[in-house]
């Protein structure tokens, strides 16, 4: 009898892994989801776009972009934590993914386990921003009003890499300010222009076409060295504030499935990425964005993560960094 036993659990695991190879083989076969749990208009949702007119040639399906704000993007995160791992359902998210959890306290979902890394897609610099007519002229003008903690700095949500960037500032140079936290960079950018905020933190890529047609002014930029599209923005580490004479950050993005994406699928969806991360019209689209392509293993970018949430949740829970 247990012989008999044995041999039908045998029988089904050749079954299941065979119909696991055919599922493998066949895909895709249907369009592809790539969910973009922020508002239109900002880095995710230009990064997932990008990439989605390209994956559709190199995978031969229709790939959709889905944007679902909410929740410093966890809201549009969870859909996909919670949808089938097919390879038909993908999530592009920053670095963030590790910061909102620590914030909201009660996230749907850990990182660690609940999505698949498949590869990092591009990664480029903050910058500060103010209306054309502010009187912001330098980051020491900035950092100067940061004293008493009273004036205004918009981001585009709590817990985003925008947001975090704010708080290193602060606590590089010991200075606080009263943050509005949208849902996204797009209203946002609308309320900067519109002076209803006096100055925002935001990516590059998303700020600079309103940068250069005059909409909006750069004050500086986080990374190592300038920007080659903004050459007269100086750098953070430029500005001669006491405490950034070494900073620099940047938001990173990645694509990712629900975890248990089988080994195969996840195979097929690295590879696509590496090629269409390596196509030219990709890069200069991203470079025209200020932004630096480059693929990862699944591997590299789980590392990657593990080392940004070392860095941002001990800052998390020092200042008592809270949704609000």
């Amino acid at each position: 009898m247990r012989s008999i036993t044995a041999f039908l659990g045998v029988l089904a695991l050749l079954v299941t892994g065979t119909a696991a190879a055919q599922t493998a083989d066949k895909y895709p076969d249907k369009p592809i989801r790539i969910m973009a749990p922020y508002a239109p208009g900002g880095n995710i949702d230009v990064t997932a776009r990008i990439i989605a007119e390209k994956l559709k040639d190199v995978l031969g399906v229709t790939v959709i972009v889905e944007n679902k704000a909410g929740a410093s993007g966890m809201i549009g995160s969870d859909v996909i934590a919670r949808s089938a791992p097919d390879g038909y359902n993908l999530l592009v998210s920053a670095n963030s993914l590790v910061a909102v959890p620590a914030i909201y306290g009660n996230a749907p979902y850990d990182w660690r386990t609940a999505f698949q890394p498949i590869s990092h897609i591009q990664a480029v610099p903050a910058v500060l921003i103010v209306p054309p007519d502010s009187p912001i002229k330098t980051l020491a003008d900035f950092i100067a009003l940061g004293k008493d903690g009273k004036f205004t700095v918009a981001d585009s949500g709590v817990g985003t890499t925008n947001h975090i960037a704010i708080e290193l500032i602060g606590e590089a140079t010991g200075t606080r300010y009263t943050l509005v936290h949208y849902k996204g960079s797009g209203q946002a950018h609308l309320d900067l222009i519109a002076g209803q905020v006096p100055a925002q933190v935001d990516q590059v890529n998303a700020a600079i076409g309103h940068i250069k047609a005059g909409k909006m002014r750069a004050i500086a930029v986080s990374s190592d060295k300038r920007v080659p599209q903004l050459p007269d923005v100086p750098t953070m580490k430029e500005s001669g504030v006491k405490g950034l004479e070494d900073f620099t950050f940047s938001t990173y993005t990645g694509l990712f499935a629900p975890a248990k994406l089988p080994p195969e699928i996840l195979a097929k969806l690295n590879a696509a990425m590496v090629t269409t991360l390596s196509d030219p019209t990709v890069i200069k689209k991203f470079a025209d964005l200020t932004a630096e392509t480059k693929s990862s293993t699944p591997q590299e970018l789980a590392a990657m993560l593990d080392k940004e949430e070392k860095l941002v949740v001990p800052l998390i829970k020092k200042l008592g960094i809270k949704a609000e």
